[in-house]
């Protein structure tokens, strides 16, 4: 992913106020390794439930407020498949994240949800490498096997922002 600034980040953002767009606590931008991130996904430090992605689409950034739910309310974690990496390893910290859609039909309440990894880990989880169980014993396979997670991990983002911005 390309670096952003917070100007960038900010000025993202389809399905969110301009009120929420520059209330949002952002991440460390200066940390953050840009080379190996898919997207950039993060929650809010001072508002819990709320979170954010950036996934590059069509050639830019494109930024969505999320809404997770409450893990306190939540009682017993349930075991899960992250929708955006499918990660097969990491399956007990995976949370349902609601997007409102982008222009009337949010204003309308609508939205879309689905299951990301709570901490948005998913670079991470694609970059891993896999198991024998995964590629046996062949060496070019491993590597094959993490392009192809990090494609996928990539497309499926896309697909879920655009999803976001259907009938904007």
């Amino acid at each position: 992913m390309i670096a952003l600034t917070e100007q960038q980040i900010r000025a993202s953002f389809v399905n969110a106020s301009r009120r929420e767009a520059a209330t949002a606590t952002l991440p460390d931008l200066d940390v953050l390794r840009w080379d190996r991130l898919e997207y950039l996904g993060w929650r809010d430090r001072k508002a819990p439930l709320a979170a954010y992605a950036v996934v590059e689409l069509d050639g830019g950034p494109t930024g969505i407020r999320l809404r997770s739910t409450d893990p306190k309310a939540a009682g017993r974690r349930r075991r899960a498949q992250c929708a955006w990496c499918e990660d097969i390893v990491v399956t007990d910290d995976v949370s349902l994240y609601v997007a409102r859609r982008a222009g009337a039909a949010g204003r309308r309440g609508d939205s879309v949800g689905t299951l990301i990894c709570t901490e948005f880990g998913c670079s991470a989880n694609v970059r891993r490498p896999p198991t024998s169980i995964e590629v046996g014993d062949d060496p070019t396979m491993r590597e094959y096997v993490v392009e192809a997670r990090i494609a996928g991990l990539r497309e499926r983002a896309a697909r879920f922002v655009t999803e976001v911005l259907r009938d904007a």
